[in-house]
């Protein structure tokens, strides 16, 4: 039996949906790699310094400040610094990296393996972390019902192949039966040729 919520929609409906919008917003994803570039760093500013930050030469930096011009750097260093203290204060269980003050009064990550080893690894989890972000809906900058009620971010082809998949799964294999119920043999080519 299936149960209905408020609005009228049952479980497997509300399911469904949740799938569909989630999928919608992993194309927007694939379509977008933009949405990682830096601007993304005020969205988490720890995890920003602890995966990317830590790992970009001078030069990156210099380059990446000259973008974001002199007072989004700012803007960027007094998150940063406000987020470090209110991770201190209030650790957050939720969050993938956490925070301890260590001998000579800096933060540091609690644990080794929290650490990324190198670029390209703090790159990947850093993309995976904020992937998630944004398939979860907690990015408060972006609006979501540009992609969440938009067929244009329908994947066509997967949702195809699903119909297919369902539809044969549900198909019993028949027989060809005469009038009196025995089973026929083939009745047409047997795919043999004889010459």
């Amino acid at each position: 039996m299936k149960q209905r919520r408020a609005g009228g929609r049952d479980d497997a409906s509300l399911r469904a949906h949740r799938i569909r919008v989630k999928n919608r917003r992993k194309r927007y994803l694939d379509m977008h790699p933009e949405y990682f570039d830096s601007g993304l760093e005020l969205a988490d500013p720890l995890l920003y310094d602890r995966l990317i930050r830590r790992f970009q030469t001078p030069a990156e930096r210099e380059a990446e400040g000259r973008a974001k011009g002199y007072s989004g750097v700012l803007e960027a260093d007094l998150l940063r610094s406000e987020a470090k203290m209110q991770a201190l204060r209030h650790p957050d269980p939720n969050v993938t990296i956490s925070y301890r003050r260590g001998q000579n009064g800096e933060i540091v990550a609690e644990e080794r393996d929290e650490v990324p080893a190198s670029k390209e690894e703090g790159m990947k989890r850093w993309r995976d972390d904020m992937g998630q972000r944004f398939l979860r809906g907690e990015d408060k900058d972006f609006d979501y019902a540009e992609v969440d009620e938009s067929e244009e971010w329908d994947d066509r082809q997967l949702e195809e192949r699903e119909k297919q998949e369902v539809y044969f799964d549900a198909e019993t294999p028949t027989w060809i039966v005469d009038e009196k119920g025995a089973e026929k043999g083939p009745s047409c080519e047997t795919g043999l040729q004889d010459f």
